[in-house]
């Protein structure tokens, strides 16, 4: 069992407890399996906790952990959001003793937090899994990366600015965007697998993924992409988690032993 705050309040999360509370400010959702696997692996959801969570639920039925943090959420991947998440693995592998590893899982906007913190904490991740990432700030909330292909969302990307400090004029030649990371991440070896929609209208993946791939790759970084020829941003995941589950499985074993898959 974990060693519980004395606040938290533990509710069902498909049949296996869900313990919310919160540390001095800072948000945090467990969902505690059954019986923990050997090591205490864990997946750490950036966004949108209970959607499209076929791969969370069979990973937690295989003994993961699975954790969300609201405090880092909705702040677009920024430094804040960055030093949120460092703040909160301090708990999470200190006092709740998960595995200093874990997977990074990016789901929309969730893919800039992913990336970002990976950048910073190479070190700490067993394998990044995205899901219609946003890699691109300029692509959403800005519809106005250089394809122009995404409407963006004005009001969003407002809220994007003011996380990052930028401007109009700055955000046009900001760099701190996971596709200008591409080859950091590339360097660290990370396992990386992502999920996209080809139709996707919200966040393109001509300005997202497929940039981000190509620069990886010409950095000589490995990553595994699934396609869903006729998806839009909606829904999310597939029918049949396994090519995910089993991905990411092989990428904890590998880090596990302390090497790369």
């Amino acid at each position: 069992m974990l060693p519980l705050p004395p606040q938290a309040v533990t509710t069902d999360y498909h049949d296996h407890p869900r313990h919310d509370f919160d540390i001095d400010g800072h948000g945090f959702i467990i969902a505690e399996p059954s019986r923990p696997a050997t090591g205490r692996p864990w997946l750490w959801r950036a966004e949108f906790f209970g959607a499209f969570d076929c791969v969370d639920v069979v990973m937690l039925g295989r003994g993961w952990h699975i954790v969300h943090c609201p405090s880092a959420a909705g702040l677009f991947g920024s430094p804040r959001s960055v030093n949120e998440w460092d703040y909160c693995y301090q708990f999470l592998t200190g006092v709740f003793g998960l595995h200093e590893r874990f997977v990074a899982e990016g789901f929309s906007r969730g893919g800039l937090l992913t990336c970002n913190f990976a950048a910073r904490f190479p070190d700490r991740i067993a394998a990044i899994y995205n899901d219609a990432p946003v890699l691109d700030i300029r692509s959403w909330p800005g519809g106005k990366a250089a394809g122009r292909f995404g409407p963006g969302d004005a009001g969003c990307w407002q809220q994007c600015l003011a996380c990052y400090g930028l401007t109009e004029h700055s955000a046009r030649v900001f760099c701190g965007n996971p596709i200008d990371r591409a080859a950091e991440l590339a360097s660290h070896g990370l396992p990386i697998i992502h999920v996209v929609g080809d139709k996707d209208v919200t966040v393109p993946v001509e300005e997202n993924s497929n940039l981000f791939e190509q620069r990886h790759r010409a950095a000589g970084g490995d990553m595994q992409v699934i396609h869903k020829p006729d998806c839009d941003h909606h829904p999310h995941s597939l029918e049949d988690p396994t090519p995910v589950v089993d991905f990411l499985l092989d990428a904890w074993r590998a880090a596990s032993r302390g090497r790369r898959a």
